[in-house]
């Protein structure tokens, strides 16, 4: 409604492959974690990317997991649901053990020091190296306005908003938690080469090997919520697309039985096992485009955002964003800011080439192709049954 399908496929398309980014983070960091506690399985290496060698056993635990996740958003949102409620229930519980563990037998002054360098310029390199990945790890509050259709109708829109800005603040204090118990546990100068700095400090702070699991435990347990969160927002992203017919019409699509839109379920499972092929060595990769796919979303969402208020000032809102237009020109700011960060060649937090611009350009080309492939199907859609396709009652 605010600027018409082709900017809005820009928005979905880089929104949903910020998703798939965080989905391909997943099935590679999985097999980090399992490595870690089963190093046997680091045998029959077939290639190398960035340095890293990718491992047949690895490739196979990736398609496993993949299809794991493919049958559970298959077979319907409830499914995923429960299995997103348990997984998270345990992992709160399993987290604060180890945070717990470390504020009690870490110490402050492994916090020392606070910066890597004494410079002005390496300290602000690498907080701008940092501020630009904060998308990636903060972006799971989006998921939920993806997934609000298939929320029960006695959660009012209201409340979906209310819930929106509470995942952001219990995003922001468990992470401080999570740095803070980590970085206690011990010297962070002192592990940073290590393959699981993490594990590595607790192991340091109490001599254990239990709590290490524990740690291993807790991100598998994580990987998977994270995983399965972000597969099912992406997979809504691409179903209405394909529901609006901005794309082809068979990502729109239901299945008979379990009303789930499998075409973007299995092509999200797809494009997320090709993602995972490269290995451990683009986990900074995707973590780094899947930053900048979301960023792209976000500068779009925030004139959107203007856009709405100046086109339709009288159009029913449950919930009014704190701020009004002095929020949405605060955002463009900020993802103007990280846009610049991300792209200009000289930036210290500009994408690397080859890898990082080369998964980044396949992602763009991807969607040219299927922008290009669709467009017989736009121009047999008005605007108007676009519109109802997309937002129904809310159109």
């Amino acid at each position: 409604k605010a600027y018409g399908p082709s900017k809005s496929f820009i928005i979905g398309w880089f929104l949903t492959f910020g998703y798939l980014s965080v989905s391909a983070f997943e099935a590679v960091s999985i097999n980090k974690v399992l490595s870690y506690l089963i190093p046997s399985i680091d045998f029959l290496p077939i290639y190398s990317i960035n340095g890293s060698p990718v491992y047949l056993i690895h490739i196979l635990i990736s398609a496993f997991f993949v299809l794991l996740i493919i049958a559970i958003n298959y077979t319907g949102v409830k499914n995923s649901a429960r299995f997103q409620v348990a997984l998270t229930i345990l992992f709160v519980l399993l987290t604060f053990v180890f945070v717990i563990t470390g504020f009690v037998m870490g110490e402050w002054k492994n916090l020392e020091p606070m910066f890597s360098g004494s410079s002005t310029a390496s300290i602000s390199s690498g907080i701008a190296l940092v501020l630009v990945t904060v998308p990636f790890w903060f972006v799971g509050f989006d998921t939920i306005p993806q997934a609000a259709e298939e929320a029960d109708q006695s959660i009012s829109f209201k409340t979906i908003g209310l819930l929106i800005l509470v995942s952001i603040v219990a995003a922001v204090m468990f992470y401080i938690l999570l740095i803070l118990s980590t970085s206690m546990a011990a010297p962070w100068n002192e592990i940073l080469d290590e393959k699981l700095p993490t594990a590595s400090a607790f192991e340091r702070a109490t001599n254990s090997t239990l709590m290490v699991n524990i740690i291993l435990i807790t991100a598998l347990v994580g990987l998977l919520t994270s995983w399965n969160g972000f597969f099912l927002a992406g997979s809504r992203v691409l179903f209405a697309l394909g529901r609006g017919k901005i794309i082809t019409p068979k990502f729109g699509k239901s299945h008979p039985k379990f009303q789930t839109p499998y075409y973007a379920v299995v092509f999200s499972g797809v494009i997320t096992f090709i993602a995972s092929l490269l290995g451990q060595g683009a986990m900074t990769a995707f973590v780094n485009v899947g930053s900048l796919c979301i960023v792209i979303a976000f500068f779009g969402v925030s004139f959107s955002f203007l856009s709405l208020r100046k086109k339709f000032p009288d159009l029913h809102r449950p919930f009014y964003a704190p701020g009004g237009k002095v929020l949405g020109f605060f955002a463009i700011g900020c993802t103007s800011f990280m846009l610049i960060a991300m792209i200009f060649p000289t930036s210290p937090a500009a994408l690397a080439w080859p890898l990082e611009w080369g998964i980044f350009s396949a992602f763009t080309m991807l969607g040219l192709i299927f922008w290009r492939l669709s467009s017989k199907s736009r121009k047999n859609t008005s605007k108007k049954e676009r519109d109802f396709l997309i937002l129904e009652k809310y159109n």
